[in-house]
């Protein structure tokens, strides 16, 4: 089985939290493990940050540093044979900054909310920046809180930035909040496939790869779990980020607590203790691609231990360890 370990390389978006926390010592983390068992990763940069740093970098000098610092890492990880990619959150396009801190507007947190020309630039801007700290391609793309739906906005920015593939989708994955909806049931429990207007929807002679993210089902009970495990306040699973994320919507925790859902396969907090359980569905469906998503602003150190003793195993097993990069 190919393997894909894809990190969302950003900042939280309700506070956000620093880099130093959410971003390199987590990373760095996680580039001990990789070094141990000698696998690649593959980071979606968060790029609308870095620009935003480049911004404000004159007038605050903190900004500066954090530029230098972040992207520093960056480039040390590309040069290390890592995988960059883009990732975006528009939102970033309304965030201002001052004296104390990021002033996130989250009413245009999806793509739609800007017209085909304007996701034109935000791509173009944002894949630009990347390729300048790493000076490679960048081919791949993820939607920032998975909002790639309607495609048919986005189409025109994939084509002029030359995007070849999208790892956004995963199987039966469903947000219904005004701010965040994205709606995957229509994809069909696929490694991968060509995709023309719709990343949900196979079109063999379509333009774009889809690579979804590895889905598993989730029982209402594993949620339960996962808020006594944070009212605990045990050390192992408390997340490096020192930030926190904008609130869920009281309608979608009710669906988590009450309904059962699939849910990304993921290496962040109480979720890495799903790995094995997810690895053992596809691997007896027949699966040829495992594509794991994490966020270094949410790892602790029980998520991290769990990684490290899946990749122990499943390496024995001669998986293979792939980027995107790779594929074309």
């Amino acid at each position: 089985m190919n393997i894909y370990i894809t990190l969302d390389y950003e900042l939280f978006f309700g506070n956000s939290g620093t880099p130093e926390k959410c971003i390199i010592e987590p990373t760095n983390k996680l580039m001990d493990i990789a070094d141990k068992h000698n696998f690649k990763c593959v980071f979606f940069v968060d790029s609308g940050y870095l620009i935003k740093l480049k911004e404000y970098k004159l007038k605050y000098p903190k900004l500066e540093q954090d530029y230098i610092l972040v992207s520093n890492q960056i480039k040390e990880l590309s040069a290390n044979g890592h995988d960059i990619q883009l990732h975006v959150h528009p939102h970033w396009e309304d965030t201002t900054y001052n004296e104390n801190g990021w002033n996130f507007d989250l009413t245009r947190y999806r793509l739609d909310a800007f017209s085909e020309n304007e996701i034109e630039d935000i791509f173009y801007r944002y894949k630009n920046v990347l390729e300048e700290i790493t000076n490679k391609k960048i081919n791949t793309y993820r939607a920032g809180g998975w909002c790639i739906q309607p495609f048919e906005k986005l189409k025109k920015a994939f084509l002029k930035c030359d995007l070849k593939i999208d790892s956004t989708v995963f199987y039966k994955g469903k947000n219904t909040t005004k701010t965040q909806w994205y709606d995957f049931e229509k994809a069909k429990d696929l490694d991968s496939w060509m995709f023309s207007n719709d990343p949900c929807m196979e079109d063999k002679a379509g333009p774009f790869l889809e690579i979804p993210i590895a889905s598993t089902k989730v029982f209402p009970s594993f949620f339960w779990k996962f808020v006594f495990i944070k009212k605990s306040g045990s050390k192992k699973h408390k997340p490096y980020g020192d930030g926190h994320a904008s609130p869920t919507s009281n309608t979608q925790i009710r669906r988590l607590l009450t309904k059962s859902s699939y849910s990304v396969v993921s290496m962040d907090g109480f979720k890495a203790s799903l790995l094995n359980k997810a690895y053992k569905t596809y691997s007896k469906s027949g699966k040829n691609n495992f594509v794991i998503i994490g966020h270094p602003k949410a790892f602790t150190d029980y998520s991290l231990n769990k990684l490290d003793e899946f990749m122990s195993y499943k390496l024995k097993n001669k998986d293979s360890i792939k980027v995107f990069s790779e594929i074309l």
